[in-house]
């Protein structure tokens, strides 16, 4: 009889603890909810190395990237980092980090930055440049 009570708290106590964790947890709203990634992380294995910034409603985070591919939208898109539709002008990018932005529909838009410069063509376009920073910000 004793184990059975004492297996019973073991439980009830397992459970108190578990449901005052999720509940001390902060609760990530707006469109870092869907976010693949939510801190800084390392990614990918290859000869070149580049950070990407993610940033949107003002939280951002910096992903450094390992890759061999030699386009940028290649590296990314090989690691799940975007994804998007093919249009006729290349790669329009809806979905960055896990997170959806799409102007026709939310009003906004992911914006690529190479080293602090609004690019001038699109992501699958720019060649990967060892050490670059590159962002990519929903506006």
């Amino acid at each position: 009889m004793k184990k059975a009570i004492s297996l019973i708290l073991a439980v009830m106590l397992t459970f108190s603890l578990i449901f005052v964790v999720s509940c001390n947890e902060p609760e990530v709203e707006g469109i870092w909810k869907n976010a693949t990634y939510s801190e800084n992380t390392e990614l990918g294995q290859g000869g070149y190395t580049f950070t990407f910034e993610v940033a949107a409603d003002g939280t951002s985070i910096t992903l450094t990237v390992h890759t061999d591919k030699t386009v940028l939208g290649d590296a990314l898109t090989e690691l799940g980092l975007i994804s998007g539709d093919m249009e006729s002008f290349g790669l329009y990018v809806k979905y960055v980090n896990g997170m959806y932005a799409d102007y026709n529909e939310t009003g906004k838009y992911w914006a690529l930055y190479i080293d602090g410069e609004y690019a001038m063509s699109g992501v699958d376009s720019i060649p990967v440049t060892e050490g670059a920073s590159y962002k990519m910000s929903c506006e």
